[in-house]
């Protein structure tokens, strides 16, 4: 068994708050050094095209496409397309939700829909009609909305069940208050004092 005193917790203690500033590098005094500038910054000029990291679809790409193909009625979809000039809006037409024009942005052609709530469940075409005639196609799958029936007994609240659950609160609230006037009448009870 190790004993330890208090001196010697108070020495490992102002050890281990010591170390870190030990190992630092000393401080100098006087200004820092500051590196010469050059007289002139060479500019760098932007490259055309998407920013870096994005890669532009090939001129004679013609597509569209849905993210995600999967969805309730009411919700939003992405769209993004390309046509051989995506310089210039285009148009997505689709039962789900209409006629959307895509705008240029980041080297292609985006959008961001909402499906109407009054959509039925199925298969929808999403087609694009770019200026110059091109068009493309692809599918949107809209999903009947799920509403889950409660959650998961996984708790107290699946595992209580529905017994007295709908008691607890009245019950608690009729105690308290019955509490409160007993507490109220012993306090206003006379008291005898006992010799």
């Amino acid at each position: 068994m190790v004993s330890v005193t208090r001196g010697t917790a108070l020495l490992i203690a102002a050890a281990a708050c010591a170390a870190p500033l030990l190992g630092a590098a000393p401080a100098l005094a006087g200004p820092p050094a500051v590196a010469p500038r050059p007289a002139v910054l060479p500019v760098a000029e932007p490259a055309p095209g998407p920013p870096e990291g994005q890669q532009q679809p090939p001129a004679d790409l013609i597509f569209v496409e849905v993210t995600p193909s999967t969805v309730e009625a009411g919700y939003l979809v992405g769209l993004r397309a390309s046509c051989r000039d995506n310089s210039v809006p285009a148009i997505v037409v689709s039962d789900a939700f209409g006629r959307v024009q895509v705008q240029p942005q980041r080297g292609l052609l985006t959008a961001s829909p909402m499906v109407s709530e009054r959509t039925r469940p199925g298969n929808y075409r999403v087609k694009l009609e770019c200026p110059s005639g091109q068009t493309a196609s692809t599918m949107l799958q809209v999903v009947k909305a799920v509403r889950p029936s409660r959650g998961p007994a996984t708790g107290f609240g699946g595992t209580a069940g529905s017994g007295f659950g709908k008691f607890l609160v009245p019950v608690g609230l009729a105690l308290t208050v019955a509490g409160a006037v007993v507490g109220v009448a012993a306090a206003r009870r006379p008291r005898t004092v006992r010799r």
